[in-house]
């Protein structure tokens, strides 16, 4: 008789606990976690029965598991993204009292998200049509410089350690259990788990550091850290390079010329101390003494690149030391991601810290069964690093897929091994004239790597904060379903969040202000707006719908089957996908206007002599191949021809 899987498990439990507990429908949740059709409601339960039922209904539906293949993740291209930060995605005001509680509650139940809640939400990620989630971080977190009430999944303690608060203490199992049981749920309704993964820095108080304090950085510990916007050298904070010198390395690095790089100033280098020969604990802090008795301290980390770069300081995080050689004992753009070559030789790997790296993602493929990873900071990673990494992953599972924090499309990525890259449609899709230009670059040479089709990721303003509201979202659906990329959820999009989680890429110091880390979920706890009443959650699947009757010609990443179209309005944006034989075309066109209707020509090929919309059927007339037509504010037009 072969044991209960932890899903089984996990389900025998949920029973125990509903026949001994007897709890009554006292468990709010939110409508939309349910089957309830009018979506918007908040349904009373009983918690232990509510949960036993979305796990029965999992285990006794059909088990779509993906088959193993050996694509080398080449699968990553056909996903639709659901992007999760449990912690915030699955929470909730569960007892109704007006606030998301961090403590469980005296039935140990969270209101923050936990693993079980996710199982429950996937049913509602379904009916999405997204076949991937894409999970930001569940390794433990750190203390010592942690930003908000909870800290960021980014400050990783332990990465082999999974975060004890994703856990439900009711279940009495142990955190293992439950994440093994929420991949098994999602495996089972025919979704891939894809794992981000913080491999190039760790938490200010990670387990590594007594163990092994060379594997850190060290500064004098007398030396105070430099507040956001303040400019004292004499401070810790990012290297402070004069103008002339941020010339001269911009113009190095987009020269890929890495032999003796620029350093710091001599004051900055001369902050950081020998690796300590004792390290103790002290108030939460790991204090180092080096062979003099001088107290160190493990800084604090910064934005890599570029140089001037106006990211607040990371306060809850540190770099890595993947290499080690005499004069390069500093943190610096030139030894954390654009590697001096004096530097980055073969003698100088940390070898023991590169065989650590290497061991995360094979211990949670192999314990986990996750499908593919996310390297957060991918392109800060050493490439024999992340050649070994490919190699490594697939060896265990040839269908691995890996994905990068690549901001710029490179063919590097995919020379590497990468299968899917951010990219930066993200960055220009609000201004039309930046985004008509990305288009511009798709149409002249295509893309080597998909490309994550959202307007919004945990790191950007909300697409439902900007101009146009949720319209603006719907018709960046439209468009980026039809885009060389993939379908890319980042939660609470659908539902018109507005909230951003973190104010990390292109926020004004005036907007970091305004959002501290107390009211950003990535820090603190926070619930999504499931009750709104302006979402995409017909839209979504509809549109997608219409993407997969075009799946060949969508996917195809080259410029032979992309063309953008002259039209005669700055704000009307309008391109054409094109089948391999460049016999049917399917047109998408685009009303950046939000105020105003828009009486637009969009100008096709002089044969084109009308074109179908596949929103509603309607035959569309054209006149010597120019298709006039009056865009409402916002529409989006998806034409066949």
């Amino acid at each position: 008789m072969s044991l209960p899987s932890p899903l089984e498990t996990l389900c025998l439990r949920l029973k125990e606990l509903e026949r001994n507990r007897g709890a009554g429908p006292g468990y709010l949740v939110p409508g939309l976690w349910t089957e309830d059709p009018s979506g918007q409601s908040i349904v009373a339960v009983n918690p232990f029965r509510f949960f036993r039922q979305s796990v029965e209904a999992i285990l006794s539906g059909e088990d779509r598991t993906p088959e193993p293949g050996t694509d080398a993740g080449v699968w990553s291209r056909e996903a639709v993204v659901y992007n999760m930060f449990i912690r915030h995605t699955a929470a909730f005001d569960h007892d109704g009292d007006g606030r998301v509680s961090v403590a469980a509650s005296r039935d140990g139940l969270r209101e923050t998200g936990t693993f079980l809640k996710a199982i429950a939400l996937l049913p509602y990620v379904a009916r999405l049509k997204c076949d991937t989630i894409h999970l930001l971080p569940v390794a433990s977190i750190g203390r010592d410089g942690r930003k908000g009430s909870l800290g960021s999944p980014f400050a990783v303690r332990n990465p082999y350690v999974l975060e004890e608060t994703l856990a439900e203490p009711a279940l009495d199992l142990d955190i293992n259990t439950q994440f093994a049981a929420f991949v098994e749920a999602a495996h089972r309704m025919g979704m891939r788990v894809v794992l981000e993964f913080v491999l190039r820095t760790a938490a200010k108080d990670s387990d590594w550091i007594p163990e092994h304090p060379e594997w850190f950085y060290w500064i004098r510990d007398d030396i105070p850290d430099r507040r956001p916007c303040e400019k004292d050298p004499n401070k810790f904070g990012p290297p402070l390079f004069d103008e002339i010198e941020i010339r001269r390395i911009t113009e190095r690095v987009l020269n890929h010329d890495f032999d003796n790089l620029p350093a710091p100033p001599l004051v900055y280098r001369n902050m950081f101390g020998p690796v300590p020969v004792k390290v103790e604990k002290s108030d939460g802090r790991y204090i180092g003494y080096g062979p003099e008795g001088e107290r160190l301290r493990v800084p604090g980390a910064f934005a890599d690149w570029p140089p001037m770069d106006a990211q607040p300081p990371w306060t809850d995080v540190t770099y890595l030391r993947l290499y080690d050689a005499p004069g390069f004992n500093y943190m610096a753009y030139n030894t954390l991601r654009m590697y001096d070559r004096e530097l980055a030789r073969e003698e100088h790997v940390v070898q023991d810290l590169w065989e650590k790296i290497l061991g995360i993602i094979p211990h949670y493929q192999k314990a986990f069964a996750i499908d593919g990873v996310m390297i957060d900071m991918g392109h800060a990673m050493p490439g024999p690093l992340k050649t070994r990494l490919v190699e490594l992953t697939r060896s265990v599972n040839p269908s691995f897929a890996l994905w990068e924090e690549h901001f710029d499309l490179a063919e590097q990525a995919q020379l590497e091994g990468s299968n899917l890259a951010v990219g930066s449609l993200w960055k220009v899709q609000h201004s039309p004239h930046a985004l008509r230009r990305f288009l511009e670059l798709l149409a002249e040479r295509g893309t080597p790597l998909p490309f994550f089709g959202t307007p919004e990721t945990h790191n950007t303003h909300r697409a439902a904060a900007r101009s146009g509201g949720i319209r603006f979202s719907r018709l960046c659906w439209i468009m980026n379903c039809f885009l060389p990329g993939v379908p890319f959820i980042h939660q609470g999009f659908e539902l018109g969040a507005t909230l951003p989680v973190n104010t990390g890429l292109d926020f004004t110091p005036e907007e970091i202000q305004a959002f501290p880390a107390s009211k950003l979920p990535l820090y603190s706890e926070a619930q999504l707006p499931w009750e709104s009443r302006e979402t995409l959650l017909k839209t979504i699947p509809e549109i997608l719908d219409l993407r997969k009757m075009w799946n060949n010609t969508v996917q195809d990443t080259s410029p032979h089957s992309f063309d953008i179209l002259q039209t005669s309005h700055e704000n009307l944006i309008a391109f054409l996908r094109i089948t391999k034989d460049r016999k049917r075309h399917i047109l998408v066109a685009c009303n950046f206007n939000f105020d105003d209707v828009v009486e637009g020509e969009v100008i096709l090929s002089a044969g084109t002599v009308g074109v179908k919309s596949l929103l509603t059927g309607e035959m569309l007339a054209t006149k010597d191949g120019t298709l006039r037509y009056g865009f409402q504010q916002g529409e989006g037009l998806i034409c066949e021809y």
